[in-house]
């Protein structure tokens, strides 16, 4: 592999999926051919002290930019350039294409001679606008690679760049660690902890905003209390959103049903996946299109520690779930359309071990086969 120069936004210890995925990736490279050049995670002494520990901890160069958020500005193109020269790097990954992509012809000038660049949900809905639709067809055409996480964010992106570029795109997905999430990943410990050792767990593990679908576990628990009486909603997961669900919960009366952890560290969220005997997030498509999932990792994890996922048909969503075999895809549409059809799958799974049984030891199964992070990292290899 050349020496490869990463370029992102999105890196620890900022938290969030895309995060864990450039992290998780880079982990596996060959540490003496990889210097990262990422924005300042948050202003403050608290967030430079965090930012600073974590960088320490890296077997591999990181490079923190002074503001919080690197666009493609003359300022930040030139001292990515200058990165590349210092250390003698001849690829470069932007760990999101737009809008980082469009430094490709000036760090190409600069000495690059491979750039990749990967797309996530976002820019999926870039492609649907006239003006980001232009640019998203300017980084493709100065770039080699772009890489698409599954058909759906491919779909989009390649109806809005070039044919050429269209035919060089590679799917490159984020991975799991099926060694860290795993069926005996300590959930007895947290059900015990939380008080909920003899109750039916639906856990939900992910941000808390509208796009996630939380809301939507919550308008069905009617039915699913009526149904499997004493179960509960373990929500896992800080976010803007709390305050709405809390409120949502206590109009719809099930408030004691559902209980909120707030943020947990990552270290702990194996064991709080390991807590439920359903995973659900009946993720949907907002604004247009343009707030839509790009994958869904949270599925291939729950599928990973055994668990049956119930997932919503937003973007990439149903992607990581084998419909009918490692779980469920739901409609979006109305609220009572979505909970109504989300109570009835996840009703049928707490009704009937064998087939949480069987789903769950599926999709742990098509996790190992498909999804281990040794397996992408390798393909990420060849293409730098």
């Amino acid at each position: 592999m050349r020496k490869t120069l990463i370029v992102t936004n999105d890196f620890p210890p900022r938290p969030g999926g895309i995060q864990a995925f450039l992290h998780n990736m880079a982990l596996r490279l060959d540490p003496e051919r990889v210097v990262v050049y990422a924005s300042t995670w948050k202003r403050g002494r608290e967030g430079a002290e965090a930012t600073a520990a974590f960088d320490a901890e890296q077997p591999f160069a990181v490079v923190r930019d002074r503001t919080t958020m690197l666009l493609p500005t003359p300022r930040v193109t030139r001292r990515a350039a200058g990165l590349l020269r210092e250390h003698g790097c001849r690829s470069v990954w932007f760990g999101a294409a737009a809008p980082l992509g469009l430094m490709g012809p000036a760090l190409r000038r600069a000495g690059a001679e491979r750039l990749v660049a990967t797309t996530h949900g976002h820019e999926a809905a870039w492609a649907q606008l006239p003006g980001s639709r232009a640019l998203l067809r300017r980084i493709g055409e100065s770039t080699d690679t772009i890489t698409y996480l599954g058909e759906y964010t491919r779909s989009r992106i390649a109806a809005a760049v070039t044919p050429a570029a269209a035919a060089r795109m590679v799917q490159l997905p984020p991975g799991v660690d099926e060694k860290t999430f795993h069926p005996d990943s300590g959930g007895a410990a947290v059900r015990a902890a939380l008080g909920l050792t003899d109750r039916p767990v639906v856990v939900c593990v992910s941000r808390l905003v509208p796009r996630k679908g939380q809301d939507t576990l919550i308008r069905a628990l009617p039915a699913i209390l009526a149904r499997v009486p004493g179960t509960v909603l373990l929500v896992v997961g800080g976010g803007p959103y709390e305050r709405d669900l809390r409120r949502l919960a206590a109009e719809t009366g099930v408030a004691a049903s559902v209980h909120f952890t707030g943020a947990v560290p990552w270290a702990d969220l194996p064991a709080h996946y390991g807590a439920g005997d359903v995973f659900a997030m009946p993720c949907r498509t907002r604004r247009g299109g343009l707030d839509v999932e790009g994958l869904g990792i949270v599925y291939l994890e729950a599928s990973a520690t055994g668990l049956p996922v119930v997932a919503g048909d937003s973007g990439g969503a149903p992607d990581a779930v084998l419909d009918g075999e490692t779980g469920w895809v739901v409609r979006g549409g109305p609220p009572e359309t979505a909970a109504t059809e989300s109570a009835e799958r996840i009703v049928t799974l707490l009704q009937d071990a064998e087939l949480r049984r069987r789903m769950g030891e599926r999709g742990r199964a098509w996790v190992e086969e498909k999804w281990r992070w040794d397996t992408l990292a390798e393909r990420l290899r060849r293409l730098l």
